[in-house]
């Protein structure tokens, strides 16, 4: 191959692992939300889609005209640490898309009082009139057009191609009467178990923060620690532009240009991950109880009464550590049982410098 034929296929190679990232940190993705991003992804829509459905069995879909790309990431063990809304959210969330469908332009006050009007059909209890009802409605709202799924102004103008594709559900909802039955992937019965080995296995790779050895099944290990699999997981992390760690507990997927990264950790702009990050330095120490936590935590609130304001009141000690400890669980570097707290192998790759005040 010619000097240019190489450069050429290490930009395409480059611009697919990229491609790859950015769906993986933003599985709806507009070109009004990224344009660069959005015409990266269109350009190379083939090899992209051929690497998800090969190596997860996840399903691309590309829209030039319509100026979206989706990544349905579907999974039989839903994550519960990183839910985008509470239950309340969540139901505000599918009554205000029913009412976007029915009637994409709408005014604010029209789209609140429709909502509230549905809701009470269902027997749900929604008064905007209550503070805590209107922050709801406005966090679904806003979430609706981070998504590139609504639009906001003078009026509220929704695009119902967009609304329809946030459920990433295999089946319709309508179908089925538990999550277990939503999420299930009929292919898997039939298909050869290898074929289910690679995707759950790459799945919770990419997917996860860290992967122990513990979480995986007897199959799943058997796969990953085969001459064959390893060389199937290896090929794939480095198609997508990572790199993959291996420990004696486990494996961890590298992204050094943080591109697939969603949330990050350590992160000095946010209060709980900087409590996070100095509980696992306790943790170090060996196993803790909660309440030994949130006294390190009130002895931090105290040092530093300038600093994480929010937590600065009555029982804030207990809330910013509860924050703190939800996020170590979130990323796979504590475990609580029964009142005590466990640091995880993970958590070795961090370290806290001496604070001054």
């Amino acid at each position: 191959m010619s000097r240019t034929g190489n450069q050429l296929a290490r930009l395409e190679s480059e611009e697919v692992a990229r491609g790859v990232r950015l769906l993986l940190a933003r599985p709806l993705l507009t070109a009004t939300q990224d344009h660069d991003g959005f015409d990266l992804i269109r350009r190379r829509r083939e090899p992209i889609t051929k690497w998800f459905d090969y190596y997860c069995g996840w399903r691309v879909i590309v829209e030039p005209r319509a100026g979206y790309a989706r990544l349905f990431k579907v999974t039989q063990r839903p994550d519960r640490t990183r839910p985008a809304f509470d239950r309340r959210r969540y139901t505000l969330l599918c009554l205000m898309c029913a009412e976007l469908l029915a009637a994409p332009v709408s005014s604010l006050d029209e789209l609140t009082t429709r909502t509230k009007h549905a809701a009470a059909e269902d027997g749900i209890q929604f008064d905007p009139a209550r503070r805590s009802d209107r922050n709801a409605f406005n966090d679904v709202l806003t979430f609706l057009e981070d998504q590139g799924a609504v639009e906001t102004g003078e009026h509220v103008r929704a695009d119902p191609t967009l609304i329809t594709r946030l459920l990433a559900a295999p089946v319709p909802p309508s179908t089925v009467d538990t999550i277990a039955g939503l999420t299930r992937e009929t292919r898997y019965d039939t298909a050869h178990r290898s074929l289910w080995q690679r995707h759950s296995v790459m799945r919770r790779l990419i997917d996860d923060p860290v992967l122990y050895r513990e979480e995986l099944n007897a199959s799943q290990l058997g796969f990953l620690t085969s001459p064959a699999g390893r060389k199937v997981v290896q090929t794939g992390i480095r198609l997508a532009g990572c790199t993959l760690e291996e420990r004696a507990e486990g494996y961890l997927v590298v992204d050094a240009d943080a591109i697939a990264t969603d949330t990050r950790f350590p992160d000095d702009d946010n209060h709980a991950k900087v409590a996070a990050l100095l509980l696992l330095d306790r943790l170090a120490q060996g196993p803790a109880t909660t309440e030994d936590l949130v006294e390190e935590v009130r002895e931090l609130l105290t040092k530093f009464r300038t600093w994480a304001k929010a937590y600065q009141s009555d029982g804030g000690a207990g809330r910013l550590a509860a924050d703190a400890l939800e996020l170590l669980a979130a990323f796979g570097l504590a475990r609580t049982d029964n009142g005590t707290v466990h640091r995880l192998p993970a958590a070795a790759r961090y370290a806290v410098e001496e604070l001054n005040d």
